[in-house]
């Protein structure tokens, strides 16, 4: 079993950071081999819409660092993809990652390399739980349409200040519960 993550936060040590890798460690603590990537260390161009992927079998044509996420996801069971919410939506550094995917969207990907599984990770400093939900609802439903099986959605709030999720013993314990299952699957 191999589970990977993506942090879209370009905060080092970031509250969606934390979040993703507590749940690596669960899945880590019940066997499975993980592994975590910042988006932001990354080299991810825009999509550019050349439609290139869909003339050769999901081969994107943008040499980047996203050739590796692609390796990445094809060779895991799971990934996770964490961002915090600003102004509304996923981060810059998460939007290039998520356009790129259009790459595995109608190209044999599922056929070639199975349906994944993933789980969303929000971090919002907005004290309002509720806020953002309709996003949320839109982002795992786009996956779904995508062909990802979504097997959670993990929204965690109030977390302005780097760290802050730290002390959220709830959430930390949903991560690393999360984990844990997705290595059971």
């Amino acid at each position: 079993m191999k589970i990977i993550g993506f942090s879209g936060s370009p905060r080092t040590g970031s509250n969606t950071e934390i979040v993703v890798k507590e749940i690596l460690k669960g899945a880590a603590d019940s066997g499975a081999e993980t592994e975590i990537f910042n988006l932001s260390e990354m080299n991810i161009a825009p999509c550019k819409a050349c439609q290139h992927c869909k003339e050769n079998e999901g081969e994107c044509a943008t040499q980047d660092d996203m050739q590796i996420a692609y390796k990445q996801i094809q060779e895991a069971d799971t990934f996770i993809l964490g961002s915090p919410v600003y102004m509304w939506q996923i981060s810059a550094q998460t939007k290039l990652f998520t356009d790129r995917l259009y790459a595995n969207f109608m190209t044999g990907f599922q056929e070639k390399y199975g349906t994944k599984n993933m789980v969303l990770v929000f971090s919002q400093g907005n004290p309002d739980e509720n806020m953002f939900k309709e996003y949320f609802d839109y982002t795992r439903n786009m996956f779904e349409f995508l062909g990802y099986t979504v097997k959670d959605v993990l929204a965690t709030k109030e977390n302005r200040m780097p760290g802050d999720v730290k002390n959220k013993k709830e959430v930390m314990d949903m991560a690393w519960n999360i984990g844990s299952e997705l290595a059971k699957d």
